[in-house]
């Protein structure tokens, strides 16, 4: 995401990258946070570029970021055009990389997950959370321009996802396949390539 913010400022674009609540240098406990606070993490985001002087804006969202990009969309009407990298379907989807602690999490209420090689504290409102959001239903419901990028050799989150992501879609929207990258595209190569899809996009529909 830093290659990308970093790559709309060089074509111009005001670009607001940020972490969600207790990932990276953001503040507060991650083991609190659910999705619906993600998504009310993107509501200020996105009144904070409003507050900024910053008009009609794009929205892209990486991984469960994504679905929650999906989730906040109808709320923030300055947004016209949005992006999902990798994202999951369904936020319940990301339950199977867990699978094995849940047992744990429902008897103690809390415990560490690794996912991407990374560990999280997750508690049980996050499982609780999961049930509260339907991510298809949303993208259904979508009333702007909406590009689904996603790569087939993604092992966090399966292809069929941006399928189903895009099948449920309403025009405008657009599939970007890449052949290469996984969940996290951190070969230049292909993170130039995903920049020039997110660039394309947004030229085309801001």
């Amino acid at each position: 995401m830093s290659r990308l913010s970093n790559g709309l400022a060089d074509e111009g674009y005001a670009a607001l990258r940020f972490d969600f609540t207790g990932i990276g240098q953001s503040g507060g406990e991650f083991a609190e946070t659910t999705v619906s606070a993600n998504v009310s993490d993107l509501t200020r985001a996105a009144t904070t570029l409003i507050e900024m002087g910053f008009g009609p804006s794009g929205l892209i969202g990486h991984s469960l970021g994504g679905a929650a990009a999906i989730l906040a969309a109808r709320r923030l009407k300055t947004v016209k055009s949005l992006i999902t990298i990798g994202a999951p379907a369904s936020v319940d989807h990301v339950t199977h990389l867990f699978a094995d602690h849940i047992d744990e999490l429902a008897d103690r209420g809390r415990t560490v997950v690794s996912i991407s090689g990374r560990s999280f504290e997750l508690e049980a409102g996050f499982l609780d959370d999961l049930n509260n959001h339907d991510v298809l239903a949303r993208a259904a419901e979508l009333d702007r321009p909406y590009c689904v990028i996603h790569a087939r050799d993604d092992t966090v989150v399966s292809f069929d996802n941006a399928e189903r992501l895009f099948g449920v879609a309403q025009e405008p929207k657009k599939l970007v396949t890449m052949a290469a990258g996984n969940h996290l595209f951190t070969p230049r190569a292909t993170a130039e390539e995903l920049l020039d899809a997110v660039v394309d996009w947004f030229e085309a529909t801001l």
